[in-house]
């Protein structure tokens, strides 16, 4: 079965960076755009960024465009999030999600495969 697995979270100071990572198995990870997603406490779930399948086309949440990078490596399965310039307002659960269709990411945001997250917390 399809597997969406997060790394990469962890403490850190205001203005600092991160790389979140996803390793994906159990499907043909060239043919799904991939995307990220965080969830706050008591927040709703919010889409940040998401990268095409070939990775020549990439969308940003507006209140992290400028500061996180999505990116992928098709030859390892892997999708990754550059987060820089971190806030006390990124603070969530940051977790990894797969679609076949760009617009299951990025309009309806209700993507197949969801991975279990990744906790990034940004102390002032």
């Amino acid at each position: 079965q399809v597997q969406l697995v997060e790394s990469g979270g962890g403490l850190v100071q205001a203005g600092g960076s991160l790389r979140l990572s996803c390793a994906a198995s159990g499907l043909t990870f060239s043919n799904y755009a991939m995307g990220w997603f965080r969830q706050a406490p008591g927040e709703k779930r919010e889409f940040v960024a998401a990268i095409s399948a070939s990775g020549g086309l990439t969308l940003y949440a507006g209140s992290v465009k400028g500061r996180f990078t999505i990116s992928r490596d098709n030859a390892k399965n892997t999708v990754y999030l550059q987060v820089n310039s971190l806030r006390p307002e990124d603070t969530a659960a940051y977790y990894c999600a797969a679609d076949i269709l760009w617009t299951a990411l990025t309009t309806r945001q209700r993507p197949n495969y969801w991975g279990q997250g990744t906790q990034v917390t940004v102390s002032s």
